[in-house]
């Protein structure tokens, strides 16, 4: 199977139904974002981080794929079968995040990017994921959008901060805190 198709050089794309878009439509540029956001969970994965992390963040991405696969769908004309999210896929990146919040101290400021190279991968992730809510949550004007997609961005952009604090803490590197002047 040949990667290039040359049915894109003039600008457009297929959705899965078939209906061709411009390349800059909502919808491509939502499940654009969120292969984007699914490409930096790979990379917090790649890093030296505990087993347990890693399964998880393995199981986002996956579900980053049935997102995007929900997002690639033409809502009226796709007779495919597509994978759904479940709202037990929002319930584990709670418990997941209630977890570790049991092991950080209480947030009092708003905290600053980096400290470890781990820690800036989670923000960066957590920073596209909130890109990719507000597009989804801009193409669901449209009422083409399953209302679990923007819930699971919201929570997984939830889960990418409080990884980010526990990272930073399992990796005894300095959380920086905000204190603005005044």
């Amino acid at each position: 199977m040949k990667v290039y198709t040359k049915t894109g050089d003039k600008g457009t794309t297929a959705l899965i139904g078939g209906t061709r878009v411009a390349k800059h439509h909502l919808r491509i540029d939502s499940y654009g974002t969120v292969d984007e956001l699914n490409s930096y969970i790979g990379l917090i994965r790649d890093q030296q981080i505990d087993e347990q992390y890693k399964t998880i963040l393995k199981e986002i991405q996956d579900r980053l794929f049935t997102v995007g696969a929900s997002l690639a769908s033409d809502p009226q004309k796709s007779k495919m079968t597509i994978p759904d999210l479940h709202e037990s896929d929002i319930e584990l990146l709670e418990k997941e995040m209630d977890k570790m919040n049991d092991e950080l101290p209480p947030l009092r400021h708003f905290v600053l990017p980096g400290g470890h190279t781990t820690v800036s991968f989670c923000h960066l992730g957590r920073t596209v994921c909130r890109r990719a809510e507000r597009l989804v949550v801009e193409l669901a004007g449209d009422g083409t959008v399953n209302g679990l997609v923007i819930k699971y961005l919201n929570r997984l952009s939830d889960y990418l901060f409080i990884l980010g604090r526990k990272l930073a803490k399992d990796l005894s590197a300095e959380e920086y805190i905000w204190v603005p002047r005044v």
